[in-house]
């Protein structure tokens, strides 16, 4: 009887996350497998271009329990440490894919910001020149931008499409897992449909920041790269940062 409880719940959780009952996942590529700074097949770029490398020196590193981190990442001001946002973006590009991995804020993330790019080009703003599946507290969202919506959150598209539910859970390691086939772009959160969308649908112009809280028009979800570079980014204010683990992927021919 206990195997048959086990087997069904194992069932259900996979049905869950898209895994059809009998069908064989696909092979995956673990990432970060080695401790030590991150150099071979990454690049470090700044937080809002991609196509630059960041202002002041930051690596990101592998510690020896096998978590994901940017490191020196405050430089020194004349009014204290300035913050400084980066990009871990991968020298491959991918297409179809699934992308799993676990992230959570080290110090329980009320300054805390990142984000995964997608099919991201190696210029501009991977949240509007590629798509950037959002990760946040909503603590620092709501405090950064007070009328913040739900395509800013956790889960989200970024200012594409927000998420069905909010499912991120502060304080403790989230598991994103995404699924790029094509226009169709499913994401789980923790277990929870959060995306479901075909990109080529999305028509209307999408939204990015401008000064302040305005916002401009920026591509529509249907005019999104169908390929390009995925990455990890920590944007989190002084006193946090970002972390992952678990990183891989499995490109779908």
């Amino acid at each position: 009887m206990r195997r048959i409880i086990i087997l069904g719940v194992w069932m259900t959780a996979s049905l869950a996350m898209g895994i059809e009952a009998g069908a064989e996942e696909p092979k995956f590529e673990s990432f970060f497998k080695r401790p030590g700074v991150v150099s071979e097949g990454w690049v470090v770029r700044d937080w809002a271009d991609v196509c630059h490398p960041p202002k002041w020196p930051v690596v990101w590193e592998v510690d020896a329990d096998g978590i994901l981190y940017g490191t020196g990442r405050y430089a020194p001001g004349a009014t204290g440490d300035r913050w400084i946002g980066t990009w871990l973006m991968s020298e491959r590009e991918y297409g179809d894919f699934i992308l799993e991995l676990e992230f959570k804020f080290k110090n329980g993330g009320q300054s805390g910001n990142g984000g995964v790019a997608l099919r991201a080009p190696l210029h501009g703003d991977p949240a509007y020149d590629g798509l950037e599946l959002q990760i946040t507290d909503p603590r620092y969202e709501l405090s950064y931008f007070p009328n913040a919506t739900l395509e800013q959150l956790s889960g989200a598209l970024y200012l594409v499409s927000p998420p069905k539910e909010e499912a991120y859970i502060q304080g403790e390691w989230n598991h994103y897992r995404i699924e790029m086939r094509g226009p169709e772009v499913k994401v789980w959160l923790n277990r929870k449909l959060v995306q479901d969308v075909n990109l080529d649908t999305l028509t209307k112009p999408a939204k990015k920041h401008g000064q302040g809280e305005e916002l401009l028009d920026a591509k529509p979800g249907a005019e999104r790269p169908r390929r390009g570079h995925i990455g990890l980014q920590d944007l989190s204010e002084s006193g946090e940062t970002l972390t992952f683990r678990n990183v891989r992927i499995a490109e779908i021919k």
